[in-house]
């Protein structure tokens, strides 16, 4: 190797090229606080916070192997340097993947984009069909622009903030928007099983753990059962095997 570094490198920079080139590749900072079980499995980051469970459940239906890491976003986890590495916004969840495109290792942050990657990794849980696939990311969409981010406001204001702030303002504004988005997943709903039809998708992992969450922390003051086929769509999601184990995986 000396020889053919030397034509290219001046004499005193060989002994320093040789041994960047035999280095090995340095591992992610993130495996420095969250240390990988198993080194060619998927690695989650995350907490069973709505987004978290969406990413667990799917790991869980398409059967892929993966090591799960409690990031405590209570006690402030996702601020540290690690986690911001592969999640620069500081947003549970996010993933690994050593075996990613190419057999090369990805990070991927964003709980949507995070399902769309595993659902084209397997090809599972996302319809083929280029308008089936088109109408099931929009859905998905639907829950990543609206459902979390209106039902995240309310639960923040009726539940975490309560004694924070005294202006109606906020609960009415989120309630009344909670209540509308329920009542387009109500139109979508009737006479399906699943926000496609008849198979379960990503589109519905990703909204049934908000509609979940929802149902718990504004009980009195939103009844699901004004939406009967959101109520029965919820029912037939969480009672999945998948679900069950998906929910609890980053919660200890």
């Amino acid at each position: 190797m000396k020889d053919v570094l030397s034509a290219i490198f001046q004499p005193a920079n060989i002994d320093q090229a040789i041994a960047s080139i035999e280095r090995p590749m340095s591992k992610p900072l993130i495996y420095e606080r969250w240390p990988p079980l198993h080194a060619d499995w998927i690695q989650l980051y995350s907490i069973n916070s709505p987004n978290g469970i969406k990413v667990a459940v799917a790991l869980e239906e398409m059967k892929l192997d993966y090591d799960p890491h409690l990031v405590n976003i209570r006690e402030g986890d996702q601020h540290t340097a690690e986690f911001r590495s592969v999640s620069p916004n500081a947003k549970i969840p996010a993933i690994i993947d050593p075996q990613g495109p190419g057999g090369q290792l990805i990070t991927i942050m964003e709980s949507g984009a995070i399902l769309i990657y595993l659902a084209e990794k397997t090809g599972k849980l996302l319809p083929t069909d280029p308008i089936e696939r088109n109408e099931c990311i929009q859905w998905l969409f639907f829950q990543v622009g609206h459902i979390g981010p209106m039902f995240g406001q309310y639960e923040h204001f009726f539940v975490h903030a309560a004694d924070k702030c005294s202006d109606p303002y906020p609960k009415e504004r989120y309630g009344t928007e909670a209540i509308r988005l329920l009542g387009v997943l109500e139109g979508r709903l009737a006479g399906r099983d699943f926000i496609m039809g008849g198979d379960y998708t990503i589109a519905d992992i990703a909204i049934c753990p908000w509609v979940r969450s929802l149902r718990k922390q504004a009980e009195g003051h939103i009844d699901l059962a004004d939406f009967p086929a959101v109520d029965a769509w919820l029912a037939r999601c969480t009672g999945r095997p998948a679900f069950e184990t998906g929910r609890i995986v980053d919660g200890r």
